[in-house]
């Protein structure tokens, strides 16, 4: 491995990973784009050509690992594909960023955890907020006592997905809770800078044939120790809608496109005496922050921050949520492992980037 960059293949070319990933690694100058993998013959010359990059199907991954040509991994798959792809890429000496959620269910994060510990290679999971200035101020204005003692997290997100999205199937993990209501979850973790204890959810659906394997939303409430209270709504069937309020005994801080990595993001902070400031935060190139990190952690021999862990207590909560919905009850949780949570020290302040010309590839939303 060279001392200045890690050389990375990205394991799948869908969406996601020609808009934000791909174009992202010139940002990164201590990482290195060297090969791509795809099952789709034509994104394999295209995508491979764009790039400058060899290109591998699915079938030559194990070659890929093996040929000495790569350091690390970034893992774009379906979410019921990670665990597979980390194994074998940790089996090989290989590290790897993966794409959250981190795994279909807990127990795969466990065997993902293990093979990476048992290699001795890096495992971090892509939670791009956790590099984003506007979520860390707001983890640091609350931290500091600016809306007092924080009670209250209410958060949706929703938009619409398209007919045949990998989204929308559950062979692959699909679920709106896996895709888009994580984001909530994980950001009243590092808001409330804890973890929840109980879980209450209902799901509900409209009867689309979109959706059949899946629900159409969910909204789910969360406690915390300290008697908080977390709630949530995410759905695949709605209009776009991105943000989260934090209401505190003295004042409350809101976020406008909380989750999103197009387009700027805008805050509110109200203090104790009514007045409300606004700040918003311009566009930056958030996948290259993720990049950078990992990449750094991996030339300097240090435990990323949004770990292994990190994904494993999102699915946790995922499926005690998914356990509420199906039983109509509260379900407790047992306590999640302790771990570092995001700070400002993790703040990049990347230029945005320019999504290229995709090739058979599309938005969930069409």
């Amino acid at each position: 491995m060279s001392t200045k960059q890690v050389r990375f293949a990205v394991v799948g070319t869908g969406w996601f990973a020609q808009e934000a990933i791909l174009p992202a690694f010139p940002n990164a100058e201590n990482a290195k784009l060297a090969a791509i993998v795809s099952g789709d013959p034509v994104k394999q010359k295209d995508v491979g050509e764009q790039y400058g990059v060899p290109a591998y199907g699915y079938e030559q991954y194990g070659d890929l690992l093996e040929s000495g040509t790569i350091d690390a991994v970034y893992i774009a798959l379906p979410n019921s594909m990670h665990k597979e792809y980390t194994v074998r890429a940790a089996k090989e000496h290989v590290h790897v960023l993966c794409e959250k959620p981190m795994a279909a269910t807990a127990a795969e994060c466990r065997a993902m955890i293990d093979a990476c510990n048992d290699a001795g290679v890096k495992l971090m999971i892509a939670y791009r907020l956790h590099f984003e200035s506007a979520n860390l101020l707001a983890i640091e204005h609350i931290k500091d006592g600016k809306i007092g003692e924080p009670r209250v997290f209410n958060s949706v997100f929703t938009q619409q997905v398209q007919e045949g999205n990998t989204r929308l199937d559950a062979d692959l993990a699909g679920h709106p809770l896996m895709d888009i209501g994580i984001y909530c979850i994980n950001a009243a973790r590092y808001l409330f800078q804890d973890d929840p204890i109980e879980v209450t959810a209902f799901s509900a659906s409209n009867r689309e044939t979109r959706f059949r394997e899946v629900p159409e939303l969910v909204t789910g409430v969360m406690r915390f120790p300290k008697e908080r209270l977390a709630t949530f709504t995410c759905g695949f069937g709605e209009a776009n809608v991105s943000e989260y309020r934090v209401v505190g005994t003295t004042g409350n801080l809101g976020m406008e496109l909380a989750y999103t990595f197009r387009g700027d993001i805008t805050m509110r902070l109200t203090d104790k005496e009514g007045k409300t400031k606004e700040a918003r935060f311009p566009e930056r190139d958030q996948v290259g922050a993720e990049i950078a990190y990992f990449s750094d952690c991996v030339l300097n021999n240090r435990e990323p921050e949004p770990n292994g862990l990190e994904g494993l207590t999102d699915i946790a909560i995922i499926e005690a949520i998914e356990k509420s919905c199906a039983t109509g009850r509260a379900v407790r949780l047992d306590p999640a492992p302790s771990k570092p949570r995001p700070s400002l020290k993790q703040e990049y302040k990347l230029p945005k980037i320019e999504a290229p010309e995709l090739v058979n590839a599309s938005s969930p939303g069409g």
